[in-house]
């Protein structure tokens, strides 16, 4: 097949009360290095100030005469595109000015076959504790496995324009997160090969304090957990639920009951089991941990381990209870 020498790429962002983040994202995305691009904005009836916002930019807008949610936007604009390929990001992402240039580049080398991703910057546009500790953690999990991620994630999404019609597109009838989860497995099962390529990469507003980290972790394990027992893959290293995380939260609920057991039998020998474990924790995240360390140094690699480590497992371990009892008892998405 012969592919033009530069694709034409339609940038589809879905937005919905997005007004805090929508115009930042239309202005990184403007100031584009790369030229042949169009936008498409699919506001899924927003209730703020966005379509205000949205409209000082010379983008096509589309109102979706009733909320769908993010899946419903996403194929709507890719129904009004006329893009070569269609790049899919978030409101809250901001692409960086060779965004769009890097995403050509691997779409041209890769061929026309192969679903292109991108992942965040290590630091986020809110370079707060909270949001860079989960900006770094997506990038770690996400850029693992390059050459055979197991999805996609639609905050930088790079897909032909032809194969996504004939996919189907996203399921809107799914969850309301993990769309991209499910239609990269789709897609795999359809014979489409995918490739993460860290260069084409995109600032994320987080916008993250403890309450939100804490809330973030428990939303997104329930539904990993609820797709995962569907899909039966629930041990599987699949990007940010990875297998560090998952050994991370048993090991630290693990080390919680064996702390009450030696409280109750008054037999501080357990201490020895306990800390066997968490030095075992922290050598099979070792790679993880030195993340935080190259990007932010020593203090906040220490601030970053202590919360991943006694903190946040909690969160993760508490969403992913509640989806493993949502799946057994009706839940179906």
């Amino acid at each position: 097949m012969n592919l033009p020498a530069t694709p034409f790429i339609s940038v589809i962002i879905p937005n919905h009360n997005g007004e805090k983040t929508i115009g930042l994202c239309l202005e990184a995305a403007y100031n584009s290095a790369f030229s042949n691009f169009e936008i498409i904005v699919v506001d899924d009836c927003s209730t703020d100030g966005s379509a205000a916002i949205i409209a000082q930019y010379p983008c096509r807008i589309i109102c979706l005469s009733e909320h769908g949610g993010a899946s419903k936007a996403r194929n709507t604009g890719a129904q009004n595109s006329r893009g070569d390929v269609l790049f899919f990001i978030d409101a809250d992402c901001l692409l960086q000015p060779d965004t769009l240039a890097k995403a050509a580049s691997a779409y041209m080398e890769s061929g026309p076959e192969v679903i292109i991703g991108g992942t965040y910057t290590l630091l986020p546009y809110d370079q707060d504790f909270f949001s860079t500790f989960q900006s770094i953690f997506i990038h770690y999990s996400e850029t693992k496995n390059v050459q055979n991620p197991d999805y996609i994630a639609t905050h930088a999404m790079l897909i032909q324009a032809d194969i996504f019609k004939k996919s189907g597109g996203f399921n809107e009838d799914f969850m309301p997160i993990l769309e991209d989860v499910e239609y990269s497995h789709r897609l795999k099962r359809m014979g489409y090969r995918m490739r993460l390529d860290p260069a084409i990469q995109v600032h994320h507003i987080f916008n993250f304090t403890l309450t939100k980290s804490l809330r973030n972790g428990i939303r997104k394990a329930k539904y990993w957990s609820i797709y995962s027992l569907k899909n039966k893959d629930l041990v599987s290293d699949s990007g940010t639920a990875s297998q560090e995380l998952k050994f991370n939260v048993l090991s630290c609920f693990a080390n919680f009951f064996l702390l009450l057991l030696g409280l109750v039998l008054q037999n501080w020998i357990i201490i020895v089991p306990i800390l066997l474990l968490y030095a075992a924790n922290i050598y099979f995240s070792r790679h993880f941990i030195k993340s935080f360390h190259k990007v932010r140094g020593s203090y906040f690699a220490i601030s970053a381990v202590l919360y991943y480590t006694f903190i946040y497992p909690f969160a993760v371990g508490i969403g992913a209870f509640s989806g493993i009892f949502s799946h057994h008892f009706g839940f179906r998405p």
